[in-house]
């Protein structure tokens, strides 16, 4: 079984996408589409970048060693859905018009921290390899890795910004990271 697990949270990981695909195809995305795609894929991304930081917690709390083998998957699933989010945005709401971007992340903050996220995630994807973990180095790469827990706070406080009446969702995601990184906090006090 545990040869099938990789491909099987491969495919899970898979499902949002194929969610959406099935949405589309019965047009169920409403009267505005390209704002309920966009939604969808940001939801998505922060869902799974909460989830590769509960990779560590739980393997820790729950004496799952096994789930370290799934962290790197599920965190590049989350760059992968930040790059579909960031895609509808550009060519779904602005069809490449660059300069209407860059107005739009100058403009609007919520826009302005997101794409700070997104470039956060950048270098994290691009040294995802175990290659690039040898060729950084471990301590320098763990030291860039970290960058992960200020994209969370980043990607949680988009939402906050972008949710005009109900916080209930961003409050909740808010709690879970606040408590992710506070594990990480209290076990490195333990430590020192």
């Amino acid at each position: 079984m545990t040869r099938f697990a990789k491909p099987i949270v491969f495919a899970l990981c898979l499902l949002p996408l194929a969610w959406l695909a099935h949405k589309g195809w019965t047009a169920g995305f409403g009267a505005h589409p390209q704002e309920y795609v966009n939604r969808f894929l940001g939801d998505w991304a922060l869902r799974f970048l909460l989830l590769a930081l509960a990779v560590t917690p739980l393997r820790q709390i729950g004496d799952w060693p096994q789930l370290a083998r799934f962290r790197r998957m599920i965190g590049l699933y989350a760059f992968f859905y930040v790059v579909l989010h960031v895609s509808s945005y550009v060519v779904a709401t602005h069809f490449f018009d660059w300069a209407a971007i860059w107005k739009d992340i100058v403009k609007r903050n919520y826009i302005t921290v997101g794409m700070a996220v997104f470039v956060m995630l950048l270098p994290l994807a691009a040294t995802s390899t175990a290659a690039m973990v040898k060729r950084l180095g471990a301590a320098r790469w763990k030291k860039l890795h970290r960058l992960v827990y200020l994209a969370g706070i980043g990607g949680v406080f988009h939402f906050f910004m972008m949710v005009k009446l109900d916080w209930r969702e961003p409050l909740l995601y808010a709690v879970l990271l606040a408590f992710l990184l506070g594990y990480r906090a209290f076990k490195r006090l333990r430590r020192a």
